[in-house]
């Protein structure tokens, strides 16, 4: 993997443009290179280069944990280096230029970009840490390069690339945008955790439930989100008519919450059979054993020991919910979609790239903290079973 991401870096260097200037949002512009871009910057930005070296040596060197500790190091600065090297580029490129002119990010830089976080993780991973360690590592290792760039924008350094000037010329509405999404997501999270749960504890204690309820979700799966979306317009603004009192309607947040819902469905509710199933009878016995009830058995035994196995199951859903939160903005949902359909609309990238880059970082930061949970909850669960408790 090292030598592989070492060649993809040479190739993305060598034939991908770094960045992309144009004289307003409507033009494509010329390609910018690398090279340009660290010969403007002189010997700062030359120095970008040092963890690449170590990147592209490191698959020649003997494996060792100091070389894969520096590599995971490496690319975390690589990567956090490059959005400093394009900051750094779009002021000089902007000194002499419109104040239309726009500087985007390239291919170039996101291939790069990936290259580095890439290395990064592959470090992490060949470093063989534990279950809790190497999650922390992977957590710790995401927040200082996002802790680097929040410096960068902080300090002012990334203000002329072209999607900063979009959120300047939208920073009215981009917050609300972003409340709306996270809005959304906890809105449709409630009632999945509320449905979800109950099924999956009745698929588990009846197989006969679990042969009527799976396929139905699988089923639902299968339907595209849009289709999905447009299925529920009709019936929706039916009840609507019938029912003005609810405030329902066939477009806005209701339709999308309903789709998110029944999305959120599968993952939930299979986890949560499959943890309850993964419960060994033994435990169960010797729970029975201390006098424990039912309910106890349940509440104390059973749902502790599933509770990583859960955890998983919600991190799917979330990570899932929060992309398809952005579809949603094609019937009238609002949020950070909106934001990217109308980039989209107006052929605007660097727009569609202000609502885009949020709704991946809201991903990555629910799969990062539910990864953490998994990591801790499984390992008081191993604590536990191992000193002889039922949970």
């Amino acid at each position: 993997m090292a030598l592989l991401l070492a060649l993809v870096a040479v190739a993305a260097a060598l034939a991908l443009p770094f960045l992309g200037f144009a004289p307003n949002r409507l033009l494509s512009g010329k390609p910018v290179p690398l090279w340009d871009a660290l010969d403007a910057a002189s010997a700062s930005g030359w120095a970008v280069l040092a963890p690449a070296a170590l990147l592209l040596a490191a698959p020649f060197l003997p494996p060792s944990r100091p070389l894969l500790s520096a590599s995971a190091a490496a690319g975390g600065l690589f990567a956090a280096g490059l959005v400093w090297l394009a900051g750094s580029h779009a002021a000089t490129l902007a000194a002499t230029a419109s104040p239309a002119a726009r500087t985007s990010f390239g291919a170039g830089f996101w291939v790069l970009a990936a290259v580095g976080l890439l290395a990064m993780a592959d470090a992490l991973r060949r470093l063989r840490l534990g279950a809790w360690s190497g999650a922390w590592a992977r957590f710790a290792a995401g927040g200082a390069v996002a802790g680097l760039v929040a410096l960068e924008l902080a300090a002012g350094r990334l203000d002329q690339l072209s999607i900063l000037k979009e959120y300047a010329n939208r920073s009215d509405v981009f917050a609300d945008a972003v409340l709306r999404h996270g809005a959304l997501v906890l809105a449709a999270l409630l009632p999945t955790l509320l449905i979800g749960v109950p099924l999956g504890i009745l698929a588990q204690r009846s197989p006969r439930v679990g042969r009527l309820v799976f396929p139905v979700l699988n089923l639902v799966q299968t339907i595209p989100s849009i289709a999905l979306f447009g299925l529920l317009m009709a019936p929706l603004a039916a009840l609507a008519t019938l029912l003005p009192g609810l405030g329902i309607s066939g477009i806005g947040p209701v339709p999308a919450v309903i789709a998110l819902t029944v999305y959120s469905l599968l993952p939930i509710t299979r986890n949560m059979a499959v943890g309850l199933e993964g419960v060994s009878d033994d435990v169960r016995q010797a729970a029975r054993g201390m006098g424990m009830t039912p309910r106890q058995i349940f509440l104390r035994v059973e749902l502790p020991l599933a509770l990583p196995v859960f955890l998983t199951g919600l991190r799917v859903t979330l990570v899932q919910a929060v992309g398809l939160a952005a579809v949603a903005a094609l019937v009238g949902a609002g949020g950070l979609g909106a934001i990217m359909f109308q980039g989209l609309f107006a052929n605007a990238l660097d727009l569609v790239l202000l609502g885009a880059v949020p709704v991946i970082l809201l991903a990555v930061a629910a799969d990062a903290l539910l990864t953490l949970a998994v990591a801790l909850t499984a390992g008081n669960r191993d604590w536990a079973m191992t000193r002889g408790a039922p949970a």
